[in-house]
Order: C-alpha cells, then structure tokens, then sequence
C-alpha cells in the first residue's frame, strides 16, 4: 500500500472538523455583524460550541468598532493550525478559491496570507450558498418560516438588497439571485488569487 493509503482519511477527518467549526466560528461572527435573532434555535446552538475558546480569546483581543474581532483572530487561528498538520502530515499544497497554495513550501508569514485568503473565500462562499439556498426555499416552501429559513434570509440579504435596487423584479421574475451569485463568483476569482500568489513570496 501506498504511503498516502492513511494519509488520505486522515486529511479528510483534520478537514471536516476544522471546517465544520471555523464555518460555526464565521457563522456566529456574521450573525452578529447582521443581528440576527440571538434567542433563534440555531443561533443558540451556535453560540454554545463556539463560547468556550471564544471567552478566552476575548479576555485579550477586545472588540473592533462594536464588532466581535476574537471571531475573527479565532477562525484565522483554527485555519492556521489546520495547515500545520497538513504540513506535518506532508501535504504540499491546498486549493484556496480554486488556486493551488504550496504550504509546505512557504515562510509561516506566508502560510498567514494563505489563511487570509482562506478565510475571504469562505465569507464570499457563505455569502453565495445562502443565496442559492434561499432561491430553493422559495421555489420549494415560498411563505413559510422555520429558524435556518430566518438565518439564511439574514446572510443572503445584504447581497440581494443592493441588486434589487439595481434590477427591479421583471414580468414578476427577480433577478437579483443570479446576478447576486455570478457577482460572488467573479469576487472570488478577483479577490482570492491575488492574496494567494502574495502569500507566495
């Protein structure tokens, strides 16, 4: 058996649990950013698996102009120490946005801009499934309200808010969605990349 026959599932497990919590991190920071019902049952829910490490955090890095920067500081550290295992367990490069990012090549200043970069792809990728999310919604169960329903329509309207302003319903149709979503895209591919290659030197 070849030497990646445990590497493989190992890297699977390192990065389904990290990110499965810095996405619950990024999560309750947006949440906050675009105050969203605190007392909703997934709000709650969020909050209780990420207070521990984040009331230790807040003991030394205060808030930054009424925003919650230990969120923050605690996703880019959790992506950080993500890396150095997979440095540890010999994996060359990560995709970051869709670019190839050779961590195990790279100074640990440069690993930080990767984390950088890391963390704005995954705000513009929640920011893009929680407009594709609410456009399913509406065609599946229009008019109904259940707690993911009120948290998506908080994440996904700050990006559809602007565009209807721009693109008023046509015949009834609203095309904010798709253009919402081809703008994220086209953000990603902008925004990421260039961060990625300046990690590089």
């Amino acid at each position: 058996m070849g030497s990646g026959y445990l590497t493989s599932p190992l890297m699977l497990i390192i990065n389904t649990l990290f990110d499965l919590y810095i996405l619950l991190v990024l999560l309750r920071f947006l949440l906050q950013l675009l105050r969203a019902d605190f007392y909703n049952p997934v709000s709650q829910f969020i909050v209780k698996l990420t207070t521990p490490p984040l009331g230790i955090l807040r003991r030394f890095i205060p808030s930054v102009a009424g925003q919650d920067a230990a969120s923050i500081v605690l996703c880019l550290l959790l992506i950080y120490a993500k890396f150095l295992l997979m440095r540890v367990l010999s994996i060359p490069a990560v995709h970051i946005g869709g670019v190839m990012a050779p961590i195990s090549g790279t100074s640990y200043g440069g690993l930080l801009v990767f984390c950088i970069a890391d963390l704005i792809a995954l705000v513009l990728t929640v920011f893009l499934v929680a407009v594709i999310i609410k456009v399913i919604l509406s065609w599946i169960s229009p008019g109904q309200y259940n707690p993911v329903i009120g948290l998506v329509d908080k994440i996904a309207e700050p990006v559809l808010r602007p565009m209807r302003k721009f693109l008023p319903p046509l015949g009834g149709l609203d095309l904010s969605p798709l253009f919402a979503t081809l703008l994220l895209l086209v953000a990603k591919m902008l925004i990421v990349p260039p961060i990625v290659y300046l990690g590089n030197f």
